[in-house]
């Protein structure tokens, strides 16, 4: 049974049904993405991954095999012109309003609009938003790098995470129970973010000591040093953006939520 906004049809209509096959290539598709960012966690002693600086770049190349593929299943089972539409327009948004907090002390302006899309258009959309957004953002702002491909799945698996949360028990969209479900949600993520980013540099940053990353070190030995590392380093950036995104998603996410789902009522999203 489907749950009745107060707006219109049901809730249920605003979020696209992804077909078998398409859903096949979405989960194929991250964890591809979750196992190529963890190759320093799971790459084997004396391997060219663990010997060279080579997993970032074999990531990059790899990446928009990946990305077309998971688009071109998408299109086919869950996504029609309509919703390319909509995602090309929240991917020139996340675009514009990156700038205002990439890099600034841990503020991220983006995060809150990947996770209301994800949450709204489904776990599929979101994934693919995330992708496109930051690859959109880092063409603007000239941040193309070999980091690029980590930001674009991290942000993927922020995404597609918004849109496999649970419903809340207030059936009502963008009241404060849903709210304080997605604020919670951005908290968490952001941190994990930051967790996964940290994985396109840490194994070349430092060498010696206990924070360094061991070569073939196994997921027993590196984890631990990996939590160390970023507490040692990056935890404040990553309290900095899950703070801005859970404010921004109180701040707005009453507001948007409705905006969206009532766009995609009219878009007739099926």
């Amino acid at each position: 049974m489907t749950e009745a906004g107060p707006e219109g049809p049901p809730l249920a209509a605003a979020r696209p049904a992804v077909r078998r096959r398409a859903a096949v290539a979405l989960v194929l598709a991250a964890g591809f993405g979750l196992v190529a960012m963890s190759w320093p966690l799971l790459a084997a002693p004396g391997g060219a991954l663990t010997e060279t600086t080579s997993g970032p770049w074999l990531f990059a190349l790899l990446l928009p095999l990946v990305t077309a593929s998971v688009v071109v299943q998408l299109t086919g089972g869950g996504l029609d012109a309509r919703a390319v539409a909509m995602l090309g327009v929240l991917s020139a948004v996340v675009a514009a309003v990156r700038p205002f907090g990439a890099g600034a002390a841990g503020v991220e302006t983006v995060f809150f609009l990947i996770i209301l899309a994800g949450r709204v258009f489904g776990a599929g959309f979101g994934f693919l938003l995330g992708c496109t957004g930051l690859f959109a953002s880092a063409l603007l702002t000239g941040g193309v790098g070999p980091w690029m491909p980590y930001q674009m799945f991290a942000a993927a698996f922020v995404g597609l995470g918004a849109g496999l949360l649970p419903r809340t028990p207030d059936s009502r969209p963008g009241r404060a129970g849903e709210v304080a479900l997605l604020a919670g949600y951005g908290v968490v993520a952001s941190l994990a973010y930051g967790l996964l980013m940290n994985l396109s540099f840490w194994p070349f940053a430092i060498t010696q000591g206990s924070l360094a990353y061991v070569p073939g070190g196994g997921l027993d030995e590196n984890l631990p040093r990996l939590f160390a590392y970023t507490i040692a380093t990056s935890l404040g950036w990553d309290v900095g953006r899950a703070v801005t995104t859970a404010v921004l998603l109180v701040l707005t996410g009453p507001l948007l939520l409705r905006v969206l789902r009532r766009a995609a009522r009219r878009a007739n999203w099926s």
